[in-house]
């Protein structure tokens, strides 16, 4: 175990992004446990943070870790170092910690356990995802193809040509509002091909774009949607709430405007004109026929 480590970790120079994986996911986990034991109210679990009775979210810490984390691995000249590994799991567990909240510093409001709080955790899947796919060697936007064999990098005509052709399909992808596709396809370019030649879905930048004078292009997205994308998304959802409990309170309503519109004030200096059509006719026997 300790040679293939060493071999497919270290020596390929991904020490760094595979402690940060693994305290991402660690500090993930774990923090999605203490949130749902304190929504339990579990008595022997500490619960929240409320210096003061302050309460500080844990979005506030992340950013703490991250800062630490990120100015410490700047200052790590050996990247196969311990102390390297240690600057990017604490990275790790800041990035997490933030993510987890994301929804929460999007809005600007509390709306953790909310239905608008599942795109917490659909952003951190992503993150799991993305850095899944760096740590098995895969760089996003053939970037591997930049070099040649001897790691001499191409001309600039190659290298723009090379990133139009791999970005371009995921560009369109993302677009048709297929999210999946379209970051996947950053990496394996043919997740990228495929959404950008399949319909597009019907909410999407792209169907309102260039659907709306295409009934029948719509209504094919529309179906595509309810046999194909629906049953996946609901599939996710369930696992989402698996892992991260589901939402349970409604999501708040929309802020207020601290500075509302004031009434007109009438001009005490005009009088005001009657409205003709609240008068009521002096004599209403010359309407009769």
């Amino acid at each position: 175990m300790g040679t293939w480590f060493t071999r497919e970790i270290v020596d390929t120079g991904r020490l760094r992004l595979f402690c940060f994986f693994v305290a991402f996911l660690a500090a993930f986990l774990f923090i999605r446990f203490s949130v749902r034991m304190i929504r339990k109210q579990v008595r022997w679990w500490p619960g929240n943070v409320t210096p003061g009775g302050h309460h500080i979210h844990h979005v506030v810490f992340g950013l703490v870790f991250m800062c630490v984390g990120g100015v410490g691995g700047l200052a790590v000249a050996d990247n196969a170092s311990a102390w390297a590994g240690v600057a990017a799991g604490l990275l790790g567990v800041g990035a997490a910690l933030v993510l987890d909240e994301f929804a929460l510093v999007l809005h600007l409001q509390d709306v953790y356990w909310s239905e608008e709080g599942r795109l917490s955790v659909e952003v951190v899947f992503v993150a799991i995802a993305l850095c899944g796919l760096m740590l098995l060697g895969i760089r996003p936007l053939g970037v591997d193809d930049l070099v040649d064999s001897k790691g001499v990098p191409g001309t600039a005509w190659q290298v723009a040509l090379i990133l139009l052709l791999n970005l371009a399909p995921a560009v369109v992808a993302l677009l048709k509002g297929k999210l999946w596709t379209g970051l996947l396809g950053l990496f394996i370019g043919v997740f990228a091909l495929v959404g950008a030649i399949r319909l597009a879905r019907p909410n999407s930048l792209w169907a309102h774009t260039f659907y709306r004078k295409r009934p029948r292009k719509l209504a094919r997205s529309w179906k595509r949607e309810r046999r194909v994308h629906q049953p996946v998304e609901r599939l996710l959802t369930r696992i989402q709430d698996l892992v991260a409990g589901k939402p349970s309170t409604p999501d708040p309503p929309p802020p207020s405007d601290p500075n509302p519109p004031r009434p007109s004030e009438p001009n005490p200096s005009r009088p005001s004109e009657p409205n003709p059509s609240r008068v009521s006719d002096p004599d209403p026997s010359r309407h009769k026929d």
